[in-house]
């Protein structure tokens, strides 16, 4: 048995001489680092080959050694099986770990570059070719030199065009900004596009409203002048008379001046008289070169255009007593028995608003302009939400909607929190308030002017809603306003009145004028008898029976009667009174006298009392007697008939 011992085998710790120079010093070659090694080594692979070969190569190692194997082992071992069943499958596991931890360290190596730098292998330098290289510059330089000398002579025209028309044109880029001032700009791409929607004021309309803004001379280069209706999907603006550096193209929809037009009318035979897509007006279009003025018309176009899209979409869904009618660009609805309420879009360009056939009747501008207000308080509750209290809160919910918890408000109050009112059932209820007053202001104006005693005086309040208005009527007599001021205060609602009495009665009344009509007559002829009943007391006569709605004589079919009955202070002297209003005022005036002519105490009756019994009542000629009115002559009356005894 022989002895064995470990030989180490180092490199020479001396470095190979790179240099010696002439003082005979010599310069030792630096040792290669670990990259240049791996470097050096991996240049000796041949990677020309294939997987399959080298597969190959790999296969036939394989089968040697196994060869050798097989020759070295006894033949009594060959025929021994495996110690353990599992023994292959841990072979498998524990080369498959194996493998995994190559790969793992690998991975760190290459991430981490604390180990080993991977430097790229070396190869051959292409050979470069100078001719090649020579013309691409050349080519390069063309290119570049093109752009430059294109962007020269575009300045050098621009330059000559201002000198010529310095007075004339005006700089593309100053009205850009003017433009950007007041309008929504956005580039996309070599176009600039617009946005005239309002869509951030919250508005749901579908249209785009888009429009383009291009450079004048651009156009007129690219282009003929076209005429100035336009073509096509989107018609340019241009005039020729104002020259501008800017053009607009508005899209053909949106050109012209539209406008929303609100007539009130009773009904008539045909009910569906609207003309389908009818472009009457009298406006005129804005002329093409004034882009500011063509801007503002084409939005307000687009406004229109949505009011009458959510007016007809609402007179659809709408269940009314009387069905909404949308026919082509009209909405007919019903205000009152017999009065309608339209609403059509007018759009006129200047090629049909020459055309038009209808007249055009008298629009209801406060409505029109009611409908305006509607849409943009709409707009502005879309984009303004109250800010919750605390601030904490959700946000979103009304200050009312807030208070509702601490408040406890039931469900019916809920309920009615929820309901709104759409554009729609608010034009109508303010179209059907102002037939309402209109009607109010018709019967006083009538009552006041048909009846000169007593006089009548209506106070409007100047302080109004859309929905409801409030009149306060004063009835006096002339020289006795002192004496007695009867009042009388009307709510004017849409369908209905209310009004309060001097005192304190409430009574309810629907449009109808009759009824309104009806409650004056009956206040004058009250008025009249508690007048004449105060008189009577400065006068120092007694009143005995009153009445403020007589029983009998004649039913009346408008108005009532009112009577009473006075006696002087020696009670010899018997005044009845009776006021009737009707078509007009009537008054009667009867007088009976104690003792009676036909009385004589010492025949039947004994006592002497008896004698104040008044006697037959006369009529007096009331037309005939001397005063200005009613509470001047009774006063003339009663100061006659009061004994001065």
């Amino acid at each position: 048995m022989s002895l064995s011992a470990n030989i180490s085998v180092e490199a020479p710790i001396e470095n190979q001489i790179q240099e010696i120079a002439y003082d005979g010093t010599e310069i030792y070659q630096l040792p290669p680092t670990l990259s240049e090694h791996l470097a050096k080594c991996a240049t000796k692979i041949d990677f020309s080959k294939t997987s399959s070969d080298i597969d190959l190569l790999q296969q036939s190692i394989k089968k040697e050694d196994e060869k050798k194997e097989e020759e070295s082992k006894d033949p009594k071992e060959q025929f021994q099986s495996s110690l353990w069943p599992w023994d292959s499958v841990r072979n498998k596991l524990k080369e498959a770990l194996t493998e995994v931890c190559v790969l793992s360290d690998v991975l760190n190596i290459a991430k981490e570059k604390r180990y080993m730098v991977l430097d790229p292998i070396p190869q051959e330098p292409p050979e470069v070719k100078q001719m090649v290289l020579v013309y691409a510059r050349k080519k390069a330089l063309a290119s570049a030199a093109n752009i430059l000398q294109s962007g020269v002579e575009r300045l050098k025209a621009v330059q000559s065009d201002q000198g010529v028309n310095r007075t004339n044109s005006t700089d593309f880029h100053i009205e850009l900004l003017r433009l950007r001032r007041n309008w929504r700009l956005k580039k996309v791409s070599n176009t600039i596009i617009g946005d005239l929607s309002y869509r951030t004021a919250g508005s749901k309309f579908m249209h785009p409203g888009m429009f383009e803004v291009t450079k004048a001379e651009d156009e007129e280069a690219s282009s003929p002048p076209a005429s100035p209706s336009g073509s096509g999907a989107a018609g340019t603006v241009a005039c020729p008379k104002i020259n501008s550096a800017l053009r607009v193209n508005v899209p053909t929809e949106l050109q012209g001046v539209a406008f929303i037009k609100v007539i009130t009318q009773k009904d008539q035979e045909d009910l569906c008289t609207a003309t389908v897509n009818m472009m009457g007006s009298t406006q005129l279009v804005p002329q093409a070169g004034a882009w500011q003025q063509t801007l503002e018309y084409a939005q307000n176009v687009l406004f229109c255009k949505e009011l009458f899209n959510q007016l007809a979409r609402e007179a659809v869904q709408l269940q009314a007593p009387i069905p909404h009618v949308v026919v082509g660009n009209q909405i007919r609805a019903t205000l009152l028995p017999g009065i309608q309420l339209i609403i059509s879009l007018c759009h006129s360009t200047s090629s049909d608003s020459n055309n038009s056939s209808e007249p055009i009747k008298d629009h209801d501008h406060v409505l029109e302009h009611s409908l305006h207000q509607l849409l943009r308080e709409f707009h502005h509750k879309n984009t303004h939400h109250p800010f919750p209290h605390p601030a904490s809160g959700p946000l979103g919910p009304s200050k009312k909607r807030m208070l509702a918890g601490p408040s406890a408000y039931d469900r019916h109050e809920l309920l009615e929190m929820t309901k709104s009112q759409t554009l729609l059932e608010q034009i109508i209820a303010q179209a059907q308030h102002i037939f309402t007053r209109r009607r109010t202001q018709y019967v006083l104006d009538t009552v006041a002017r048909d009846v000169k005693d007593p006089m009548i005086t209506s106070h409007w309040n100047a302080m109004n809603s859309p929905t409801m208005s409030c009149v306060k009527i004063n009835i006096t007599s002339h020289g006795y306003d002192a004496n007695l001021r009867t009042s009388l205060v009307i709510h004017v609602k849409e369908r209905s009145l209310k009004c309060i009495c001097r005192d304190g009665r409430i009574m309810h009344m629907s449009y109808e004028p009759q009824e309104l009509r009806d409650l004056i007559l009956c206040q004058i002829s009250q008025h009249q008898i508690v007048c004449l009943q105060n008189l009577a007391k400065c006068m120092a006569w007694q009143i005995l029976s009153s009445s403020s709605h007589l029983g009998i004589g004649s039913v009346e079919p408008l108005g009532n009667a009112s009577s009473c009955v006075l006696a002087s202070p020696n009670s010899d002297r018997l005044i009845a009174v009776q006021v009737r209003c009707d078509s007009q005022i009537d008054v009667k005036v009867f007088i009976a006298q104690s003792p009676a002519k036909d009385f004589f105490p010492g025949s039947l009756v004994q006592g002497r009392h008896w004698e104040h019994l008044g006697g037959h009542f006369k009529e007096v000629r009331f037309d005939k007697m001397e005063g200005k009115n009613f509470h001047n002559k009774m006063e003339f009356l009663m100061a006659s008939l009061t004994s001065q005894s």
